[in-house]
């Protein structure tokens, strides 16, 4: 026979765990939207820094992705041959500057309209009253980081 004193008491709240929880829901429900798109949450951060960063190098799509230099330059081949991004000066030597084709801004912008679908479906008005109450927070934390 169990008491209610045998029943071990929940850990306390984690903020990590409980945002940790979230971000795993989001990307799969991101991903699985992106899919018909042929794009991944991570090659689409990729798209998104060179279309906000004219003129970036692989260097700096490293530092701004938190990955390394390496699989950036793979990532950045990739977008190449499906014709996504173009290397303007692409030279043994010399630095790169890597910026979208009409394609990754087309690319670019529906995988942007995905996303607004993906938000309005996790936190928007027919959201869970939790989630609404995050991406509120989240959004109010960046804006007031960006000084808006």
């Amino acid at each position: 026979m169990t008491t209610e004193s045998d029943h071990p008491e929940p850990p306390p709240a984690s903020a990590s765990i409980i945002v940790l929880t979230l971000a795993h829901r989001i990307e799969a429900e991101l991903a699985a939207a992106l899919m018909p798109l042929r794009l991944t949450v991570s090659r689409l951060a990729l798209l998104g820094h060179i279309a906000r960063v004219p003129g970036a190098s692989f260097s700096d799509l490293a530092r701004m992705g938190a990955i390394s230099v390496q699989s950036v330059h793979t990532a950045v081949k990739a977008m190449v041959a499906a014709g996504l991004v173009r290397d303007r000066t692409a030279r043994a030597g010399s630095a790169s500057i890597i910026e979208l084709t009409a394609e990754g801004k087309r690319l670019l912008h529906a995988a942007q309209e995905v996303v607004a679908e993906v938000d309005e479906r996790l936190f928007g008005p027919a959201a869970d009253p939790f989630q609404r109450q995050v991406g509120t927070a989240v959004l109010a934390a960046f804006a007031r980081r960006n000084g808006s």
